[in-house]
């Protein structure tokens, strides 16, 4: 999904702002687009640190599932519930590195927005949409938000109804918390 926010700057010019949702071509990072609100690819970040120990707890566990010696099976659960614990650690931590802006400079994080919204815990990939992206963007720069629309660019996913160059609401699932806080006192039509 791409989306277009139409911006207002201190100098009231007008102009705009372009974002891809999740990855462009393995990427976060395009000229002419926003950036993400928290860079999961950077190198040497806690989540690619976190997620290259999760590995590793995998890789063991295969090996001593192999082996079969005695006590392994004592071994592979201690495995899993560390394995189990430090998922948890990281997913929290991630979503806690997601912090979103509205106009007032309030900033919440994954975690705050979806608890307040009855959610147990975020969905994959919130956070990463166009419009939070945009909107951000444009917060960070004091711009202010004039007109926002996503549309899908590309081959149609074969598991999703979308359409190439058709525009589309942000989702529910995924965008609604984050954008009730972001769009908080904006008008709205």
């Amino acid at each position: 999904m791409f989306g277009v926010l139409a911006v207002m700057n201190s100098e009231n010019e007008i102009g705009f702002l372009a974002a891809f949702s999740g990855k462009l071509a393995g990427g976060n990072h395009h000229s002419g687009f926003v950036p993400p609100v928290f860079d999961s690819l950077s190198e040497n970040s806690f989540l690619n640190i976190g997620m290259t120990e999760l590995s590793h707890i995998n890789q063991e566990i295969k090996n001593i599932q192999k082996l079969k010696e005695e006590g392994f099976q004592e071994r592979v659960n201690r495995l899993k519930n560390l394995r189990k614990h430090h998922s948890v650690l990281l997913q929290t931590k991630l979503y806690n590195s997601y912090a979103f802006l509205n106009q007032y400079g309030e900033e919440k994080s994954l975690n705050e927005l979806f608890k307040a919204a009855s959610y147990k815990n975020p969905p994959a990939g919130a956070g990463e949409c166009a419009a939070p992206k945009l909107l951000q963007y444009a917060f960070e720069q004091k711009m202010k938000p004039l007109a926002l629309a996503e549309f899908w660019w590309g081959q149609s996913p074969k598991s999703e109804h979308w359409k190439h160059k058709h525009f589309y609401p942000c989702c529910k699932e995924k965008c609604e918390p984050i954008l009730t806080h972001m769009l908080q006192g904006l008008k709205q039509e």
